[in-house]
């Protein structure tokens, strides 16, 4: 969940929302609504602990096409499209330091091959990476907030009046949206962990643990940096400033703080990209293994015991992402998508509790049936936002998830004459 967006989004937050209460109340409600997601991924990921996740829950909720759909968008634009953005954000925050040039791409490349061996080797290798990063990062931002809260006299010597002092005039409701869509993204990586559900010991009570212990975590840290940020940053700062972490690091520290932060960014880009590898080629695995997807993609590494060339696809797509330079357009769409299917998995608790009530659930979802009412109600006005402000990305992105409709009658057809062969009488 910690990824680059803690030291980028306060920038657009802070352009939306100039009042100091107000940005902290939106960081606390997108944390709360990220709970309540996560809540509801911790019903479904007890009920059904198995590799997948997302695409499970669908799957048992509404049947094999919505499932089919979710695997398919996920591959063919928001996941695939998320790693190849984020080896790319890398390369340019790795241009800080030396300039490039005509080396980016190769740069990004290189990362997508690092990231796509490192989890083909095995979930084991993946997490280890993934735990250092994630601490790292971690601390990174710590010393921020240690720095902000403690190092008063250096900042107090640049800052003047306590920011955040002005008041809600100017706020309205459509800001505060724009506001809580880039919080919301910043919070965006607690679903990933049903991904990996099917490989986590005593998944019925770890999952639960993780998603509630990890979200509320995230949610401390954030509100803690953004406390740093608005001590040693006017909002007009934070609003005008693309680094703000690298920023607040140099008012405390100097310019080596802004250096180290930066170094912290690239650390945390790379935390969250490993993390894509992780756990979305899982979701790929289940539904090949379902039948709804090729056939290479269920295969399991017979050494590394990792859906191996699920993993080793999702790198190369993604590759191919970044040649062909759609990258940006695709990120843009791929939001859309994946809050479609965050709205319609949220909606799969209610259907289940109704459809399946002899369930086993080792966890029911605190708060139902209002907190994932809630949720839908959130979701459905952040989609209805994106067709208002942002038709063209909108528009494109259900384009781009209903191609998987013929997709999916193809490979029924393709089962069924499958299915067809192998009950044939053998020819003499």
């Amino acid at each position: 969940m910690i990824g680059g967006g803690i030291f980028l989004v306060p920038n657009l937050v802070a352009r939306s929302l100039p009042s100091m209460p107000m940005i902290m109340g939106v960081w606390i409600l997108a944390g709360a609504v990220s709970l309540v997601g996560a809540l509801a991924c911790a019903e479904l990921g007890a009920a059904f602990p198995a590799t997948g996740g997302q695409y499970v829950f669908l799957r048992e909720a509404y049947g094999p096409a919505a499932a089919f759909l979710c695997g398919w968008s996920l591959f063919t634009v928001a996941r695939s499209a998320q790693v190849a953005w984020l080896a790319v954000v890398f390369s340019i925050y790795a241009g800080y330091f030396a300039p490039l040039g005509s080396l980016s791409k190769l740069v990004s490349l290189a990362v997508l091959a690092i990231f796509t061996w490192v989890n083909y080797r095995g979930v084991k290798l993946g997490a280890m990476v993934q735990n250092s990063f994630t601490l790292t990062k971690v601390v990174g931002v710590l010393i921020i907030v240690a720095g902000a809260l403690l190092l008063r006299g250096h900042a107090a010597q640049n800052v003047g009046p306590t920011p955040g002092a002005q008041g809600f005039s100017g706020i309205s409701l459509s800001s505060f949206g724009v506001a809580l869509i880039a919080c919301l993204l910043g919070y965006d990586g607690w679903v990933q962990l049903s991904f990996v559900a099917g490989e986590i010991r005593d998944p019925k009570r770890n999952v639960l643990r993780a998603l509630t212990s990890g979200t509320l975590a995230v949610g401390a840290i954030y509100l803690l940096a953004n406390l740093a940020y608005l001590r040693v940053l006017s909002i007009s700062e934070i609003a005008a400033s693309e680094h703000v972490g690298a920023d607040a690091a140099a008012r405390i520290f100097g310019a080596i703080g802004g250096t180290v932060v930066s170094l912290l960014i690239l650390v945390s880009l790379l935390g969250t990209l490993n993390g894509c590898f992780l756990t979305s080629p899982r979701v790929y695995f289940a539904q090949a293994a379902d039948g709804l997807f090729f056939r290479r993609f269920a295969d399991i590494h017979p050494v590394n015991g990792t859906p191996g060339f699920a993993i080793l696809a999702q790198g190369v797509w993604a590759a191919v992402l970044i040649l062909s330079g759609t990258y940006e357009s695709l990120m843009d769409y791929a939001l859309f998508g994946i809050w479609v299917f965050y709205g319609l998995m949220i909606a799969a608790v209610i259907v289940l509790r109704r459809t399946r009530p002899d369930l086993e659930r080792p966890y029911r979802m605190w708060g139902y049936p209002v907190t994932p009412l809630a949720f839908l109600a959130i979701t459905v006005w952040f989609l209805v936002n994106m067709l208002v402000t942002r038709p063209g990305a909108a528009f494109a992105s259900l384009g781009l998830m209903l191609t998987g409709v013929p997709a999916y009658f193809a490979w029924q057809r393709h089962s069924q004459r499958a299915a067809r062969a192998k009950q044939a009488p053998a020819q003499v």
